[in-house]
Protein backbone atom coordinates (compact mmCIF):
# COMPACT_ATOMS: atom_id res chain seq x y z
CA UNK A 1 0.00 0.00 0.00
CA UNK A 2 1.57 3.61 -0.34
CA UNK A 3 -0.47 4.68 2.16
CA UNK A 4 -2.25 4.64 5.04
CA UNK A 5 -5.46 3.77 4.45
CA UNK A 6 -7.75 6.27 6.23
CA UNK A 7 -11.47 5.46 8.45
CA UNK A 8 -13.44 8.30 5.81
CA UNK A 9 -12.23 6.19 3.04
CA UNK A 10 -13.70 3.08 4.53
CA UNK A 11 -16.54 4.60 5.42
CA UNK A 12 -17.07 5.97 1.63
CA UNK A 13 -16.26 2.72 0.43
CA UNK A 14 -19.32 1.09 2.64
CA UNK A 15 -21.34 4.16 1.92
CA UNK A 16 -21.24 3.62 -2.01
CA UNK A 17 -21.14 -0.32 -1.73
CA UNK A 18 -24.62 0.16 0.32
CA UNK A 19 -26.67 2.84 -1.71
CA UNK A 20 -24.98 2.23 -5.21
CA UNK A 21 -23.89 5.24 -6.56
CA UNK A 22 -21.44 8.00 -5.29
CA UNK A 23 -24.42 10.76 -5.50
CA UNK A 24 -26.59 8.79 -2.56
CA UNK A 25 -23.54 7.55 -0.68
CA UNK A 26 -22.56 11.74 -0.82
CA UNK A 27 -25.68 12.38 0.74
CA UNK A 28 -25.94 9.37 3.51
CA UNK A 29 -22.06 10.90 4.53
CA UNK A 30 -23.19 14.21 4.46
CA UNK A 31 -20.06 15.36 1.70
CA UNK A 32 -19.96 16.39 -1.89
CA UNK A 33 -19.97 14.11 -4.45
CA UNK A 34 -16.15 15.16 -5.17
CA UNK A 35 -15.21 14.78 -2.01
CA UNK A 36 -16.20 10.64 -2.27
CA UNK A 37 -14.58 10.38 -5.61
CA UNK A 38 -11.86 11.61 -4.23
CA UNK A 39 -11.82 9.25 -1.09
CA UNK A 40 -12.69 6.09 -3.25
CA UNK A 41 -9.95 7.65 -5.87
CA UNK A 42 -7.26 8.03 -3.04
CA UNK A 43 -8.18 4.26 -1.59
CA UNK A 44 -7.79 2.75 -5.00
CA UNK A 45 -4.75 3.72 -5.37
CA UNK A 46 -3.41 2.78 -1.51
CA UNK A 47 -5.09 -0.90 -2.10
CA UNK A 48 -4.23 -0.98 -5.65
CA UNK A 49 -7.42 -2.99 -6.95
CA UNK A 50 -10.26 -1.60 -8.82
CA UNK A 51 -12.88 -0.66 -6.51
CA UNK A 52 -15.84 -1.03 -8.54
CA UNK A 53 -17.34 -2.16 -12.06
CA UNK A 54 -20.87 0.15 -13.42
CA UNK A 55 -23.48 -2.02 -14.20
CA UNK A 56 -27.00 -0.25 -15.59
CA UNK A 57 -26.08 2.48 -13.85
CA UNK A 58 -24.96 1.16 -10.09
CA UNK A 59 -21.43 1.08 -9.07
CA UNK A 60 -21.30 -3.34 -8.02
CA UNK A 61 -18.18 -3.50 -5.82
CA UNK A 62 -15.76 -6.08 -7.27
CA UNK A 63 -14.92 -9.48 -5.70
CA UNK A 64 -11.64 -8.09 -4.14
CA UNK A 65 -13.44 -5.35 -2.65
CA UNK A 66 -16.35 -8.10 -1.79
CA UNK A 67 -13.56 -9.91 -0.26
CA UNK A 68 -12.15 -7.08 1.97
CA UNK A 69 -16.20 -6.04 3.03
CA UNK A 70 -16.10 -7.99 6.26
CA UNK A 71 -12.93 -6.98 7.36
CA UNK A 72 -13.78 -3.44 6.53
CA UNK A 73 -17.34 -3.41 8.77
CA UNK A 74 -15.31 -5.28 11.50
CA UNK A 75 -12.77 -1.84 11.56
CA UNK A 76 -16.04 0.73 11.18
CA UNK A 77 -17.83 -1.11 14.38
CA UNK A 78 -14.55 -1.10 16.29
CA UNK A 79 -14.10 2.42 15.23
CA UNK A 80 -18.09 3.20 16.27
CA UNK A 81 -17.27 1.08 19.44
CA UNK A 82 -14.45 3.40 20.25
CA UNK A 83 -16.11 7.05 19.72
CA UNK A 84 -18.88 5.42 21.91
CA UNK A 85 -16.41 4.53 24.74
CA UNK A 86 -14.48 8.00 24.84
CA UNK A 87 -17.90 9.74 25.04
CA UNK A 88 -18.66 7.90 27.68
CA UNK A 89 -15.39 8.60 29.36
CA UNK A 90 -15.65 12.41 28.63
CA UNK A 91 -19.23 12.38 30.04
CA UNK A 92 -17.89 10.08 33.32
CA UNK A 93 -19.75 6.95 32.46
CA UNK A 94 -16.97 4.61 31.58
CA UNK A 95 -13.57 3.87 33.60
CA UNK A 96 -12.62 1.13 36.11
CA UNK A 97 -11.84 2.20 39.72
CA UNK A 98 -9.96 0.56 41.98
CA UNK A 99 -10.38 2.02 45.59
CA UNK A 100 -8.95 0.13 49.03
CA UNK A 101 -10.44 1.04 52.44
CA UNK A 102 -11.25 -0.01 55.74
CA UNK A 103 -12.55 -3.44 56.30
CA UNK A 104 -15.99 -2.13 58.27
CA UNK A 105 -16.46 0.48 54.80
CA UNK A 106 -16.74 -2.35 52.65
CA UNK A 107 -19.50 -3.69 54.34
CA UNK A 108 -21.39 -0.35 55.80
CA UNK A 109 -21.12 2.66 54.03
CA UNK A 110 -19.32 2.52 50.95
CA UNK A 111 -21.46 -0.17 49.17
CA UNK A 112 -24.90 2.90 48.90
CA UNK A 113 -22.19 5.59 47.55
CA UNK A 114 -20.95 3.13 44.77
CA UNK A 115 -25.12 1.76 43.99
CA UNK A 116 -26.12 5.54 43.55
CA UNK A 117 -22.79 6.50 41.72
CA UNK A 118 -23.02 3.73 39.36
CA UNK A 119 -27.09 3.67 38.57
CA UNK A 120 -26.44 6.08 35.69
CA UNK A 121 -23.23 4.81 34.54
CA UNK A 122 -23.38 1.69 33.09
CA UNK A 123 -20.08 1.68 31.72
CA UNK A 124 -17.90 2.06 35.04
CA UNK A 125 -16.75 -1.23 37.09
CA UNK A 126 -14.99 -1.02 40.52
CA UNK A 127 -12.87 -3.32 42.21
CA UNK A 128 -13.22 -2.79 46.28
CA UNK A 129 -10.31 -4.25 48.51
CA UNK A 130 -10.26 -4.05 52.23
CA UNK A 131 -7.34 -4.49 54.37
CA UNK A 132 -5.66 -2.33 57.47
CA UNK A 133 -4.62 1.05 57.10
CA UNK A 134 -0.95 -0.39 57.14
CA UNK A 135 -1.95 -2.08 53.36
CA UNK A 136 -3.91 0.73 52.22
CA UNK A 137 -0.88 3.04 52.34
CA UNK A 138 1.28 0.40 50.69
CA UNK A 139 -0.86 0.11 48.08
CA UNK A 140 -1.43 3.75 47.52
CA UNK A 141 2.71 4.54 47.03
CA UNK A 142 2.57 1.26 44.90
CA UNK A 143 0.16 3.55 42.91
CA UNK A 144 -1.91 -0.14 42.98
CA UNK A 145 -5.07 1.35 43.79
CA UNK A 146 -7.01 4.85 42.56
CA UNK A 147 -8.30 6.04 45.92
CA UNK A 148 -8.21 4.61 49.25
CA UNK A 149 -10.61 5.22 52.74
CA UNK A 150 -8.58 5.00 55.65
CA UNK A 151 -7.85 6.45 58.73
CA UNK A 152 -5.33 9.15 60.51
CA UNK A 153 -3.39 8.90 57.65
CA UNK A 154 0.06 10.99 58.91
CA UNK A 155 1.13 11.64 55.61
CA UNK A 156 3.75 10.63 53.07
CA UNK A 157 5.42 12.07 50.31
CA UNK A 158 3.95 10.09 47.57
CA UNK A 159 0.29 10.33 48.87
CA UNK A 160 -2.15 12.93 48.71
CA UNK A 161 -5.01 12.68 51.37
CA UNK A 162 -7.95 14.54 52.54
CA UNK A 163 -9.20 14.46 56.11
CA UNK A 164 -12.29 14.78 57.34
CA UNK A 165 -13.38 15.15 61.01
CA UNK A 166 -16.57 13.17 61.76
CA UNK A 167 -18.82 12.82 64.52
CA UNK A 168 -18.66 10.26 67.12
CA UNK A 169 -21.58 8.76 69.16
CA UNK A 170 -21.52 6.12 71.95
CA UNK A 171 -23.71 3.18 70.70
CA UNK A 172 -25.80 0.93 73.03
CA UNK A 173 -28.97 -1.95 71.96
CA UNK A 174 -32.40 -0.08 71.97
CA UNK A 175 -34.06 -0.32 75.48
CA UNK A 176 -30.74 1.02 76.95
CA UNK A 177 -30.87 3.01 80.18
CA UNK A 178 -28.57 5.27 78.48
CA UNK A 179 -31.13 5.99 75.67
CA UNK A 180 -32.74 8.52 78.48
CA UNK A 181 -30.12 10.80 77.73
CA UNK A 182 -29.71 13.64 75.24
CA UNK A 183 -25.78 13.26 75.78
CA UNK A 184 -23.33 10.51 77.04
CA UNK A 185 -20.40 11.73 78.99
CA UNK A 186 -17.72 9.99 80.52
CA UNK A 187 -19.50 10.06 83.93
CA UNK A 188 -22.42 8.44 82.09
CA UNK A 189 -20.27 5.55 80.98
CA UNK A 190 -18.19 4.74 84.46
CA UNK A 191 -19.99 1.74 85.23
CA UNK A 192 -20.12 0.24 81.75
CA UNK A 193 -18.70 -2.31 79.87
CA UNK A 194 -16.43 -0.10 77.20
CA UNK A 195 -15.67 -1.80 74.08
CA UNK A 196 -13.03 0.11 72.18
CA UNK A 197 -10.50 -0.23 69.48
CA UNK A 198 -7.11 -1.40 69.66
CA UNK A 199 -4.87 0.08 72.50
CA UNK A 200 -2.23 1.16 70.14
CA UNK A 201 -4.87 3.41 67.84
CA UNK A 202 -4.85 6.81 67.68
CA UNK A 203 -8.22 6.98 68.47
CA UNK A 204 -7.75 4.37 71.53
CA UNK A 205 -5.35 6.79 72.61
CA UNK A 206 -7.50 9.98 72.49
CA UNK A 207 -10.33 8.44 73.99
CA UNK A 208 -8.23 7.16 77.22
CA UNK A 209 -7.47 10.66 77.55
CA UNK A 210 -11.13 12.01 77.93
CA UNK A 211 -11.63 9.45 80.03
CA UNK A 212 -8.60 10.55 82.49
CA UNK A 213 -9.55 14.18 82.22
CA UNK A 214 -12.93 13.05 83.74
CA UNK A 215 -11.41 11.30 86.14
CA UNK A 216 -13.56 8.16 84.98
CA UNK A 217 -12.05 4.76 84.83
CA UNK A 218 -12.74 3.38 81.17
CA UNK A 219 -14.10 -0.30 81.80
CA UNK A 220 -11.69 -2.43 79.17
CA UNK A 221 -13.98 -4.92 78.25
CA UNK A 222 -13.76 -6.26 74.39
CA UNK A 223 -10.99 -4.76 72.05
CA UNK A 224 -11.77 -4.79 67.80
CA UNK A 225 -10.29 -3.56 65.35
CA UNK A 226 -12.93 -2.20 63.65
CA UNK A 227 -15.88 0.92 64.24
CA UNK A 228 -17.94 -1.77 62.79
CA UNK A 229 -17.19 -4.63 64.91
CA UNK A 230 -18.06 -2.62 67.88
CA UNK A 231 -21.41 -1.72 66.80
CA UNK A 232 -21.91 -5.36 66.50
CA UNK A 233 -21.37 -6.64 69.79
CA UNK A 234 -23.10 -3.58 71.11
CA UNK A 235 -26.14 -4.76 69.65
CA UNK A 236 -25.48 -7.82 71.07
CA UNK A 237 -25.71 -6.34 74.34
CA UNK A 238 -22.29 -7.45 76.00
CA UNK A 239 -21.31 -3.58 75.90
CA UNK A 240 -21.13 0.15 74.90
CA UNK A 241 -18.93 1.68 72.52
CA UNK A 242 -18.11 5.43 71.34
CA UNK A 243 -17.77 4.98 67.38
CA UNK A 244 -18.09 7.26 64.31
CA UNK A 245 -21.49 8.53 63.47
CA UNK A 246 -20.79 7.35 60.33
CA UNK A 247 -20.77 3.56 61.43
CA UNK A 248 -23.29 3.87 63.85
CA UNK A 249 -26.12 4.98 61.43
CA UNK A 250 -25.94 1.94 59.54
CA UNK A 251 -27.35 -0.03 62.67
CA UNK A 252 -30.10 1.81 63.70
CA UNK A 253 -32.56 -0.38 61.53
CA UNK A 254 -31.70 -3.22 63.51
CA UNK A 255 -31.94 -2.25 66.87
CA UNK A 256 -28.56 -0.46 67.32
CA UNK A 257 -29.48 3.73 69.35
CA UNK A 258 -26.79 6.06 70.16
CA UNK A 259 -26.10 9.41 71.23
CA UNK A 260 -23.36 12.15 70.65
CA UNK A 261 -20.67 11.91 73.11
CA UNK A 262 -19.02 14.44 75.05
CA UNK A 263 -16.82 16.05 75.38
CA UNK A 264 -16.36 16.30 71.63
CA UNK A 265 -14.36 13.39 70.47
CA UNK A 266 -13.84 13.49 66.95
CA UNK A 267 -12.54 10.73 64.23
CA UNK A 268 -10.35 11.79 61.21
CA UNK A 269 -11.07 10.03 57.95
CA UNK A 270 -8.73 10.00 55.49
CA UNK A 271 -9.44 10.00 51.60
CA UNK A 272 -5.95 9.04 49.88
CA UNK A 273 -4.47 8.56 46.39
CA UNK A 274 -1.12 7.99 44.38
CA UNK A 275 0.15 11.19 43.59
CA UNK A 276 2.31 10.60 40.82
CA UNK A 277 -0.58 8.60 38.77
CA UNK A 278 -2.35 10.60 37.48
CA UNK A 279 -6.68 9.67 38.41
CA UNK A 280 -9.04 9.19 35.66
CA UNK A 281 -11.95 11.74 34.92
CA UNK A 282 -14.40 9.47 36.56
CA UNK A 283 -11.91 8.27 39.18
CA UNK A 284 -12.04 11.88 40.52
CA UNK A 285 -15.51 12.32 40.25
CA UNK A 286 -16.16 9.17 42.09
CA UNK A 287 -13.80 10.59 45.14
CA UNK A 288 -16.01 13.84 45.00
CA UNK A 289 -18.91 12.29 45.39
CA UNK A 290 -17.42 10.14 48.14
CA UNK A 291 -16.73 13.03 50.28
CA UNK A 292 -20.03 14.66 49.59
CA UNK A 293 -21.53 11.63 51.32
CA UNK A 294 -19.90 12.22 54.20
CA UNK A 295 -20.96 15.87 54.88
CA UNK A 296 -24.30 14.76 56.63
CA UNK A 297 -21.37 13.45 59.41
CA UNK A 298 -18.80 16.03 59.63
CA UNK A 299 -17.82 18.04 62.46
CA UNK A 300 -18.79 21.75 62.07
Amino acid sequence: MSQILRVRQLEALMAVTTKGSVTAAAADLGVTQPAVSRLLSDLEKSLGFQLFDRREGRLVPTQEVRYLLPSVERVLELMRQISDVSQDITQRKAGHIRVACLPGFATSHLPKVVAGFLKDRPGVTLTIEPDRPERILEWMIGEQYDFGITDSFHGHPAVESRNIDVRTVCVFPTGHELEGLSEITPADLAHSKIIHTRRDSDFFGRLSKVFQHANVELNSHIEVRQFTAACELALEGVGVSVVSELDAVQYTSWGLSYRPFKPSLTHTLSLVRPILKQPSLVTLEFIEQFQESLSPFKVG
